[in-house]
């Protein structure tokens, strides 16, 4: 099969992601998040690999948005359900991060996803929404949807995040 006429690329660009973990240490989670969303702070790279974008921030909610294309395709033409697993845990980490103060940080410990409908190039943007059901200071846990553009939505998550001191 000659490739020649249906090879496609993406180019990605970066800021040193350490700029953002290094500032993150000085604030509250809310205030970097909010700074991150402003443009204070670079995003980390992650969110241009998987065209996703922190839209907006609030004590215990974020939402993100993503716009699928097909270099995240899998091998039976859809879009990679770890694009959607990724968005989705995004949401809920930084949606725990909301509710911490300076000093903590957090990571995944569990997720759960169900994934509802199918993700293609065509779908348009999805946006995200991850809600934080109970904080805490060792364990948070928090939940995230994803709907498409026509707001039907994709898929589920629930997430345990363990909650730690910098």
């Amino acid at each position: 099969m000659d490739n020649s006429t249906t090879e496609r690329s993406r180019s990605l660009s970066w800021q040193d992601p350490m700029i953002g973990a290094e500032l993150s240490k000085t604030m509250s989670g809310l205030e970097y998040m909010q700074a991150m969303i402003d443009g204070k702070i670079p995003p980390p790279p992650i969110t241009g690999l998987m065209n996703m974008t922190a839209v907006s921030a609030e004590t215990g909610k974020v939402t993100f948005s993503c716009l699928p294309d097909e270099s995240q395709y899998n091998p039976i033409g859809t879009v990679h359900g770890g694009v959607v697993c990724t968005l989705l845990d995004s949401v809920c980490g930084c949606a725990v991060q909301t509710t911490l103060p300076q000093g903590q940080g957090y990571t995944s410990l569990e997720i759960k996803i169900s994934y509802l409908r199918p993700v293609l190039a065509s779908t348009g943007e999805l946006t995200a929404v991850g809600l934080v059901t109970k904080p805490g200071s060792r364990a948070a846990f928090a939940e995230g949807q994803v709907f498409d553009a026509a707001g039907k939505l994709i898929a589920t998550a629930s997430s345990t995040l363990l909650v730690f001191p910098y």
